[in-house]
């Protein structure tokens, strides 16, 4: 069973930057992709941004695009999530996922996903 850790969230200010990581162990190594989702009190999980270890295809949420950047590290099984110019909104529980196998074209469902991880706090204060 793969095994995913995420580390990296912490304080930012508005305007500021975090890197989150996500190591990933087990079997993961034919995996089709990576994920981050979110989870903001109240709200439900979702999606931020994800790429395929293949081909470094890389997706986004509406609300990211410009200021986050997904990227990997075949060698190191790991893959990071850069967010600059954070907002409050920001504020959320990030979460790490791996798609074992290609389902189908849509890399935004949580569905889609088959393990995760515990999760990282990002707070961004205004």
């Amino acid at each position: 069973q793969p095994l995913l850790e995420e580390s990296g969230g912490g304080l930012a200010q508005a305007g500021g930057s975090l890197r989150l990581s996500c190591a990933a162990s087990g079997r993961t190594f034919s995996s089709d992709a990576m994920g981050w989702f979110r989870q903001a009190p109240g709200k439900e999980r979702e999606f931020v941004a994800s790429i395929r270890w293949s081909g470094g295809n890389t997706y986004y949420t509406d609300s990211v695009k410009g200021r986050f950047t997904i990227s990997r590290d075949n060698a190191k099984n790991t893959v990071y999530l850069q967010m600059n110019s954070l907002k409050p909104e920001d504020t959320a529980v990030y979460y790490c996922a791996v798609r074992l196998r290609y389902y189908s074209g849509n890399y935004y469902s949580l569905r889609e996903y088959d393990y995760w991880g515990r999760g990282t706090q990002v707070t961004v204060s205004s």
